[in-house]
């Protein structure tokens, strides 16, 4: 497997503190859900990890500043320019008369932190906006713990340009139970990944039974805790979609033999099935510490790094074939990612776009995924193909983005004014 992108065969030999110390370890996305638990693992651990840079969109300077606080860092980012003040005041009253750690603020300040001199950088951002920390990460030549999926999918060719084998060890959890079930052996042995999904709260309903589910039920996921955007993903499943594209990209497996099985229990995060009939099957508790812990500490295990299972008690776990009508995300994903170029960009944005619709009352469910399945059609086949460039996807984006607020609008309109004439 020496040319995919995250190979548990070999390992990439990045600079930075590790064997003479504690390895050294910065964070984008710190007050995150990602984050927050890396930083726990990290405080758990102070003999293997220290965190010489923190980096956070500026919603929750208070925290940014305790967590730079006490974790000592060199650097704080921000990317609210406006936030800046606030942080070093938060900063200020948390350092008293000690030096203050650097502060970094504006829409390139995670990017300039992302190439700055650590062991790892683990990209827990959430959104296309982390491409460019994961394209100065790699082209510092920083071991990439990611958890932002959305990089590697909207700027695939430009990251497999840069990224070394094994550069890369991803924190999703369905990816991380993959590269530790690839071990089992060769890629020339590998017949199909087999990615599971909870299913998220609507499993098991029907897509017209979906149509009037509102934005509450959607955020009650059964499993995991998570950000809006990736709970409602989860939702209409289209964060498997993106985990599909994913793994094709960090596996240089074809998309045909990549398959996804709904498992609600979530206790096995992905399958390996090799060519002799074996399958091995990566399985823990739900919980983000695992795959955290394999990222910042590959290829050394962190003890304890979170629960097991208790295998006195009994426990039962189920798996189900995807509906795919009820949840076209998956094959959509599938035709964006065989597309390639700039169309998983167009994917990716034209969703956000659509999720903020829906949250926000304008759009119904089932509109989030028909309305980018339209945006992706009138996007059309991209011409770019491998030469790709960063211009070409923020182009892309921008498009994408705008033309989703146009096509939700007006379904939105014409949404309200159905119940406002059924109402009548």
């Amino acid at each position: 497997m020496t040319d995919c992108l995250a190979d548990p065969h070999l390992r990439y030999s990045a600079p930075g503190r590790d064997h003479d110390g504690p390895r050294e370890i910065v964070i984008l996305g710190s007050t995150g859900s990602i984050g927050t638990q890396a930083i726990d693992l990290v405080l758990r651990n102070p003999e293997r990890f220290t965190v010489t840079a923190l980096s956070a969109a500026g919603g929750r300077v208070e925290l940014l500043a305790e967590q730079a606080h006490r974790l000592r860092v060199r650097t704080v980012a921000v990317a609210q320019e406006d936030k800046a003040p606030a942080l070093r005041e938060a900063l200020a009253a948390r350092y008293g008369t000690e030096p203050l750690p650097e502060i970094l603020a504006g829409p390139d300040a995670a990017t300039e932190v992302a190439r700055g001199e650590c062991h790892t950088v683990l990209n827990g951002i959430t959104g296309s906006i982390g491409l460019a920390p994961t394209l100065a990460a790699l082209e510092a030549g920083r071991t990439l713990a990611l958890a932002n999926k959305e990089s590697l999918i909207v700027g695939g060719p430009l990251v497999k340009a840069l990224a070394k084998p094994g550069q890369i060890i991803p924190v999703d959890s369905e990816h991380a139970a993959l590269f530790q079930a690839l071990l089992g052996g060769t890629r020339a042995e590998v017949r199909k990944l087999v990615v599971t999904a909870s299913g998220g709260p609507f499993r098991g309903r029907t897509k017209a039974e979906l149509a009037t589910v509102t934005p509450k039920d959607a955020l009650a996921h059964p499993t995991w805790s998570m950000g809006p955007v990736i709970t409602i993903n989860s939702a209409t499943l289209v964060n498997k979609g993106l985990e599909v594209i994913e793994a094709h990209l960090l596996y240089d497996i074809p998309f045909e033999r990549i398959e996804v099985v709904v498992h609600p229990q979530s206790y096995v995060h992905s399958m390996v099935e090799f060519t002799d009939g074996s399958t091995l099957a990566q399985a823990t508790p739900p919980d983000m510490r695992g795959p955290i812990a394999i990222g910042l500490g590959w290829p050394e295990r962190v003890p304890d790094a979170a629960p097991a299972f208790d295998w006195s008690k009994a426990s039962t776990w189920e798996f189900f074939p995807l509906d795919e009508e009820a949840f076209p995300s998956v094959g959509l994903a599938r035709h964006v990612g065989t597309l390639g170029g700039t169309a998983p960009a167009v994917f990716n944005a034209a969703n956000e776009e659509c999720v903020d619709a829906f949250l926000s009352g304008h759009l119904p469910f089932n509109g989030i995924v028909d309305t980018v399945a339209e945006v992706v059609a009138e996007h059309g086949i991209p011409a770019v193909g491998t030469r790709l460039t960063l211009s070409d996807v923020l182009e892309a984006e921008t498009w994408a983005r705008a033309r989703a607020r146009e096509l939700a609008a007006r379904t939105g309109g014409r949404t309200a004014q159905a119940t406002s004439e059924a109402r009548a």
